[in-house]
C-alpha cells in the first residue's frame, strides 16, 4: 500500500486490526520494511502494525534524494495519519531510532511507548562523517555491491554469517538493489543529525532500548547512555548479535518485544 506525500509515494504494510493499540517499526538504513516481518506478524495479534520504507528505500519513491531525519518524522506522522492512528508505540532501529527520538521531541503527545533498538542519541563524530564521506564516493564510484557487502561485515556479527546465513543474504540484497541516489541522501542525512542526548531526560514514556552485544555501530555503551538518561527505561542485551538484532537473534529480541509491550499494557 502507499500513500502520497510531497516526496512522492512512501509504502507500508499493515497488520491487524485494533487501533486502539497501535505500533509503528522504522526500518534501519539502507534496509526495507520486510526486516520487521516477523516483528509485525507476531505483533499483529492485540495491534494494529505498520511499518514503511523510508525515501528511496523498498517500494517508496526516490523523490529529490535530499533527505534529512527530519523528513523520517514528517513521513512516520503522515503514515499514523493516513491509517488512522493518532497515538503509537514506535520502534525504530539505527536511524529508525534517530526518528523515533526525533518524534517524540517534536509531538511528545502523539508516543505512547518508544522501542530504541541497536541506534544511539549522539551525532556522528567527525571520523564518522569522514566515513560516510568516503562510503558516498565508493557509491558514486560505482561500487554499490561492494559498498554492500561492506556494510554486511561491519553490521552482522560474526556468527551471524553461519548461523542466520539467510539473513545475511537476504538483508546484503536489499541492500545491493538500494537506488543510489537514496544511499547517498540517506548517508547525508546520518551525517547531519541532530545530537538528542540533551532530550532523553524528557523522555516520560515507557521506554525500552535493545542492543546487540557484538554491534560495533550502535554500542552497548551508546544503550547504556540512553539508560542513564531516560528515566524508568529497561536496557535489554541481546547475545550474539551485532546491528541488527532482530534478524540475527530473534527469539531474543521477540521475548524482549512482547515482554515490554506486556509489562507497559502498550
Amino acid at each position: 500500500m502507499f500513500i502520497i506525500t510531497s516526496n512522492g509515494k512512501i509504502a507500508y504494510d499493515i497488520y491487524g486490526e485494533s487501533k486502539e493499540r497501535g505500533i509503528v517499526f522504522v526500518h534501519g538504513f539502507p534496509f526495507d520494511k520486510s526486516m520487521w516481518a516477523e516483528q509485525c506478524k507476531l505483533l499483529s495479534k492485540d495491534h494494529l502494525v505498520v511499518a514503511f520504507d523510508l525515501r528511496g528505500h523498498g517500494e517508496s519513491d526516490v523523490g529529490s534524494g535530499q533527505y534529512l531525519v527530519e523528513f523520517i518524522v514528517d513521513d512516520l506522522f503522515e503514515v499514523m495519519d493516513h491509517v488512522g492512528l493518532e497515538k503509537v508505540v514506535v520502534c525504530g532501529l539505527s536511524i529508525g531510532g534517530y526518528a523515533a527520538l526525533r518524534a517524540i521531541d517534536r509531538e511528545p503527545s502523539r508516543i505512547t511507548g518508544l522501542i530504541l533498538c541497536n541506534t544511539k542519541s549522539s551525532a556522528d563524530t567527525n571520523a564518522a562523517k569522514l566515513n560516510r564521506a568516503n562510503q558516498i564516493k565508493m557509491i558514486l564510484a560505482g561500487k554499490k555491491s561492494q559498498f554492500a557487502e561492506d556494510m554486511a561485515h561491519a553490521l552482522f556479527a560474526p556468527a551471524s554469517f553461519v548461523k542466520n546465513e539467510t539473513a545475511v543474504i537476504s538483508i546484503t540484497s536489499v541492500m545491493k538493489s538500494t537506488n543510489e541516489t537514496a544511499l547517498v541522501g540517506t548517508l547525508i542525512a546520518l551525517a547531519a543529525r541532530m545530537d538528542m542526548t540533551e532530550s532523553l531526560e524528557k523522555v516520560s514514556v515507557p521506554t525500552l532500548i535493545i542492543a546487540g552485544d557484538k554491534d560495533k555501530v550502535a554500542t552497548q555503551a551508546d544503550a547504556e547512555l540512553m539508560k542513564s538518561k531516560i528515566r524508568d527505561s529497561k536496557l535489554v542485551l541481546v547475545h550474539d548479535a551485532g546491528h541488527l538484532s532482530n534478524l540475527e537473534s530473534p527469539e531474543e529480541f521477540n521475548f524482549a518485544l512482547v515482554n515490554f509491550l506486556r509489562e507497559k499494557d502498550l
